[in-house]
């Protein structure tokens, strides 16, 4: 399996495992129901998605735990970043089109170059060891 369809399919299980545990969480959780989901969706998808690249993209093995802490600030503050191009994406595609088809269409180009981005910034500054 190439590395570029190993990130692609890792992403979107990554994603799917977001909107999954939302999905539970928002019609379990007693008290705000969508920020909870929200969180709790991000965090999990943040564990899976960090611990796949970490192992099945860029075979990383971690120097100790400073290095992990420092890898994982870094990984985060890409994924805060890339996350920010992904929806300004999406709403800038919405506020010129107004329509759903192009909603979702800013959506999967946000989240490409969002994706593309972070890939070529874990590479060069997270999981730099290789």
């Amino acid at each position: 399996m190439g590395l570029a369809f190993r990130y692609i399919v890792f992403a979107i299980a990554s994603t799917l495992a977001n909107l999954l545990f939302q999905e539970c969480v928002f019609h379990i959780s007693p008290i705000m129901p969508l920020a909870t989901s929200m969180a709790a969706g991000t965090g999990i998808s943040f564990v899976i998605k960090y611990v796949l690249d970490k192992y099945w993209i860029f075979e990383d093995e971690s120097a100790g735990y400073t290095e992990e802490i420092r890898k994982i600030v870094l990984y985060g503050a890409f994924s805060v970043a890339t996350t920010i191009v992904f929806w300004v994406t999406e709403i800038i595609f919405w506020e010129v089109w107004q329509s759903s088809g192009a909603k979702y269409a800013g959506a999967v180009v946000g989240l490409t170059l969002g994706y593309t981005a972070k890939y070529f910034l874990d590479r060069a500054l997270v999981f730099n060891g290789r």
